[in-house]
């Protein structure tokens, strides 16, 4: 038997109204009675419908996601898997579902607003895309409440890490004590917003610092992951190699470690690396790496609370941009 509200309500002998508060989380419910309505559900295994609860507040409780695939990123990559788990923790615990907005169905091509309309979500959460997509600027012009943990577009706000704290952070530590080290950076591509704000805060100082910068301590690596990094790093053995080494993410950083490696570098006696993301795997690997980290779950929970507050609360101001602080983990490729 399907049971419904009612159903729980008499089985319980509670109003049907106190039964609707503690589904949908509404209204004054004492803590005994929310917790006992909570454990008959599951025991019972009721599932609330939700067209009721679309009807009456006019929202589908649906958030659609934009990860591009023109980046070649993939779902597997650590650092923004990790992102988008921690935002669909939060978000599904306030009733909403997550729904992928793609760019083709079948033969149909639709633009990301194209797609939204159909689907009718209630707002947009941008885990990574490119700066230049056309699709994600007509999207910010548009009425739908968008957050994003990646670019910066205006008319989306962003949550984003503090890239520049990151970099400072990183040189602080290595010319401190007055070191006169050269540094060189493999950056990541220029296309991605992360990657454009390190390279540019690692200029900054150095100029700012007047510390020389050696072009060919410099090397731009061509995508996301750890094949890029390993060939970067064999386009910066091509010339003698710089003492220290910032890498625009720790991805492409286990790829110069091991082209490294391979070519009997000893880090960090030979040169030291400096990462930026802390994956998992980054304190694992043999040397550990030091990095800069981004505190994932922070970014993503402040994200989930600002797009919530632009779709039930939109006269409500919301920052255009929050900087997330970092903090440099020094391990064993530092010295």
């Amino acid at each position: 038997m399907k049971r419904t509200i009612y159903d729980i309500a008499r089985e319980l002998n509670l109003s049907p109204g106190t039964i609707s508060k503690v589904i949908n989380k509404t209204g004054n419910v004492s803590d005994e009675t929310r917790e006992r309505v909570l454990a008959y559900i599951k025991k019972v295994g009721y599932v609330p419908a939700t067209s009721a609860r679309m009807l009456k507040s006019k929202k589908s409780y649906t958030i659609g996601v934009v990860f591009s695939e023109d980046l070649n990123i993939g779902l597997e990559h650590p650092f923004f898997a990790s992102i988008l788990q921690h935002f669909k923790k939060y978000v599904e615990n306030e009733g909403y579902e997550l729904s992928f907005i793609v760019s083709k169905l079948g033969n149909n091509q639709m633009s990301y607003y194209e797609w939204c309309m159909n689907k009718k979500v209630d707002g947009v959460y941008i885990v990574v895309g490119d700066n230049g997509d056309q699709g994600l600027h007509e999207l910010a012009l548009k009425n739908i409440p968008c957050v994003s943990t990646d670019i910066l577009i205006p008319g989306i706000h962003a949550i984003v890490s503090d890239n520049r704290m990151g970099i400072i952070q990183s040189l602080d530590y290595v010319y401190q004590n007055g070191s006169s080290k050269t540094v060189g950076m493999i950056a990541g591509p220029q296309h991605s917003r992360a990657f454009l704000e390190r390279y540019q805060a690692f200029i900054e100082y150095q100029n700012e610092q007047e510390h020389p910068i050696n072009p060919k301590h410099i090397v731009f690596a061509e995508s996301f992951g750890f094949t890029s990094g390993y060939q970067a790093a064999m386009k910066l053995l091509e010339n003698p190699l710089p003492k220290v080494l910032l890498v625009g993410s720790d991805d492409i950083a286990l790829g110069v470690l091991k082209a490294l490696k391979d070519h009997n570098i000893s880090i960090p006696k030979d040169i030291e690396i400096i990462g930026f993301d802390d994956i998992h795997f980054a304190k694992h690997f043999t040397p550990s790496l030091t990095t800069v980290k981004q505190d994932r779950e922070r970014i993503a929970t402040t994200a989930a609370k600002k797009l919530l507050q632009l779709i039930n609360h939109p006269d409500r101001p919301v920052e255009e941009v929050i900087r997330i602080p970092v903090e440099l983990m020094v391990r064993e490729t530092t010295k």
